[in-house]
């Protein structure tokens, strides 16, 4: 997830890595016309997408909420809001970035950010910007034409709080008579779920950086060696391979670890004659890789092993050859279980089979069939905790217009594959 560091401004441009290509990032140009799409869907609503502080994945490091990164580009503004009123007379006032007040004590400690003016409009796209400070003016004008608001946010549980954008909006409506509150919560989630080529290749360019730190931990993964020692090498792989952050804290279990799902600690010895499960993802401008390999410990498969790995290999194949628009997921689902079950091991595979990928590792999951522009994790497994016996494999895969395309097909994944990449 992007993270903060100490530049000289806290805008999208700021943690991108230098342009090798035309789609080695989202251009501006994108982002703009995302929110033309929300402003024209808004109507003579009012909405509002707040950055908050979402650190879903990944522990001890800030991400703004993927609903604000995707009409922005901006990971690095904490507090930072959009406001959208379509019904501005004042075409460049129909979309304002709002930033929090310069702090000079707090960008001592973290690094200086931009003032507003001609820069920082020419690098963030917007026309508009001020400070959140001044929020309610702009606000309250916006609402006072039309008397309608619009959630974006998704609606939470009741058991939880309210959306940042709810509590602002009730407040509002208190004092303005007559002030109503829609639902377009479902909007934003459908954009975000069909992918552009440009988000595609971003995956696809995660998906590469994934690859190197794979490679990098199938050589560190020897008999003795700590999972947490195999961790480093894997995400110095990242690194090398152009990735700054991790799309979530990443799972280096072995042994009885391996069949841990969501497995953390990453601290026991690997142990000679075990498998480990490797489930770890790179992010690229934003966008999550999400990728899960197989690997014995002494570099080579025992026929048991191999075995129960070519069980899940087959039902994995047979997921991804399942995926194609117009297919819901639970059949999708379906084509790995009856592999699975077929083989004996139905209660050994207890999760889904994959989930939608994006800006979020478990990206926002739209209602209905596939379709193209989706890109799923299609991860099939068998945990046989009482045989210290774990394999999953995971790839992620494009939704395309006959099919599909799988985005991480360059990680090697068949057994001799495996056992030629350990050899180094």
């Amino acid at each position: 997830m992007a993270a903060r560091k100490k530049t000289t401004s806290r805008r999208t441009t700021s943690t991108r890595k230098p342009s090798t290509s035309n789609l080695d990032h989202i251009p501006l140009s994108e982002f703009a016309a995302r929110r033309q799409h929300v402003l024209k869907a808004l109507g003579n609503c009012v909405g509002l997408v707040i950055a908050g502080d979402h650190n879903a994945h990944l522990s001890g490091h800030y991400t703004p909420h993927p609903h604000f990164e995707y009409l922005t580009g901006i990971t690095d503004e904490p507090g930072a809001m959009l406001l959208l009123d379509p019904a501005n007379p004042d075409k460049n006032r129909r979309e304002t970035l709002l930033l929090k007040p310069l702090n000079p004590e707090l960008e001592q400690w973290d690094g200086l950010r931009d003032m507003i003016g001609t820069s920082l409009r020419e690098s963030t796209g917007f026309k508009t910007i001020f400070r959140t400070n001044s929020l309610a003016r702009w606000l309250n004008g916006a609402v006072s034409r039309t008397k309608k608001m619009a959630l974006l946010h998704p609606i939470a549980p009741y058991t939880a709080p309210v959306s940042p954008d709810l509590a602002i909006f009730r407040a509002v409506a208190d004092r303005m008579p007559g002030a109503s509150i829609e639902d377009k919560s479902n909007l934003l989630a459908e954009l975000r779920a069909v992918k552009s080529p440009a988000e595609v290749e971003m995956i696809r360019l995660a998906g590469r950086a994934t690859g190197v730190g794979f490679a990098a931990v199938a050589r560190a993964i020897k008999p003795g060696v700590r999972e947490r020692v195999a961790q480093s090498a894997l995400e110095a792989g990242f690194v090398e391979g152009g990735s700054s952050h991790l799309a979530f804290d990443s799972i280096v279990g072995s042994g009885k670890n391996a069949t841990v799902l969501h497995y953390k600690t990453n601290h026991n010895p690997l142990k000679d004659d075990s498998l480990v499960v490797v489930d770890a993802g790179a992010k690229w401008c934003g966008y999550s890789a999400d990728v899960t390999r197989t690997f014995p410990v002494n570099g080579r498969f025992t026929k048991r092993q191999a075995e129960i790995y070519s069980i899940v290999l087959k039902a994995q194949l047979a997921a991804i050859n399942a995926c194609k628009p117009g297919v819901w997921m639970h059949e999708v689902d379906a084509a790995a279980r009856k592999v699975i079950s077929a083989a004996g091991y139905a209660d050994a595979f207890m999760h889904g089979v994959g989930h939608h990928l994006g800006l979020e590792t478990h990206d926002i999951t739209p209602e209905g069939k596939l379709q193209k522009g989706n890109v799923v994790t299609i991860e099939p497994g068998i945990y046989l905790p009482d045989e210290e016996l774990g394999v999953r494999i995971e790839d992620d895969v494009e939704i395309t217009a006959t099919g599909h395309r799988v985005l991480t097909s360059q990680i090697p994944k068949m057994i001799k594959e495996i056992e030629k990449m350990m050899a180094g």
